[in-house]
């Protein structure tokens, strides 16, 4: 079997073509952040897969998302080239991300059994956007959420609310003045249109090729769900609805499922983690 190696950013990472393991004498994997994105380059690529999806390439390279609660371990990559299956390597590092300490009024953070059940409900509806794919109606880097873009993020910190450990975040946060419109940051269908427990008013973005960007604790909402948006269209203003403790727009990212830092898709292709 045939080997050839590659890097990623400084590490280096064994391709193999077909779908044997690479022998022993192949370097370790290099390992990558929980919640990245890995961009594999190339000419003449097919397709793209991961676990079991598969999907089309983007501008020369497959991108594959990392979800931010993936476990620590080995992650294989693929993609066709030629008729050929090539695979590729690395291994999700541990969770380190900063804690950030939050306090919160009780009603916010300890729920009633009518508040769960709606927390439930949000979620099961949250989760059939996560499956869905289609025909791709963006292109990297995505357009800002706000314009112009202040200095955020907080993506991945891990949250202890009133001194209980919570899920990290899974988004980034800009602290603006409420009224400030917020922008859609690719073409796309308002896939959902909600007023949630945690959220507030919330859109869902629908941009295909399984990525959908999300806009929550708005003050209001200036798109009806089902509705076509384009880059840079005004899709609401940013509030403070649902748990928030001041006016700010929290923007996420779910690519192929996966929760991943928003901030990688909004700065240019090249500074994303490749395997070269």
């Amino acid at each position: 079997m045939s080997e050839k190696r590659r890097g990623l950013t400084a590490l280096a990472v064994a391709v193999s073509l077909g779908t044997a393991a690479p022998g022993r004498g192949a370097d370790p994997s290099p390992s990558v952040r929980p919640g990245t994105v890995v961009r594999w380059p190339g000419p003449g690529i097919e397709w793209c897969e991961l676990g079991a999806r598969r999907f089309e390439p983007l501008d020369g390279a497959c991108y594959f998302p990392v979800d931010l609660l993936r476990k620590a371990g080995p992650l294989e990559l693929a993609r066709g080239r030629s008729g050929r299956k090539e695979t590729a390597a690395v291994r999700v590092g541990k969770f380190d991300y900063p804690i950030q300490k939050l306090t919160l009024p009780r009603h916010m953070v300890e729920l009633s059994p009518e508040d769960l059940e709606r927390v439930d409900r949000e979620n099961r509806e949250m989760a059939r956007l996560w499956t869905r794919e289609g025909p791709r109606r963006f292109s990297l880097p995505l357009g800002r959420p706000l314009d112009p873009l202040p200095a955020g993020g907080r993506f991945g910190h891990r949250r202890v609310i009133n001194g209980s450990p919570r899920s990290p975040h899974g988004g980034a946060d800009y602290s603006v003045d409420a009224g400030t419109p917020v922008l859609a940051a690719a073409d796309g269908t308002a896939a959902m249109v909600a007023d949630q427990f945690f959220g507030g008013h919330a859109v869902f973005v629908d941009h295909g090729d399984g990525l959908l960007t999300m806009y929550m604790h708005l003050l209001r909402v200036d798109v009806r769900e089902g509705a076509s948006v384009r880059r840079g269209e005004r899709v609401g203003a940013v509030g403070s609805t649902g748990r928030a403790t001041g006016p700010h727009l929290h923007f996420g990212a779910r690519w192929h499922g996966a929760r991943v830092d928003p901030a990688l898709l909004l700065g240019k292709p090249e500074a994303i983690p490749a395997i070269e």
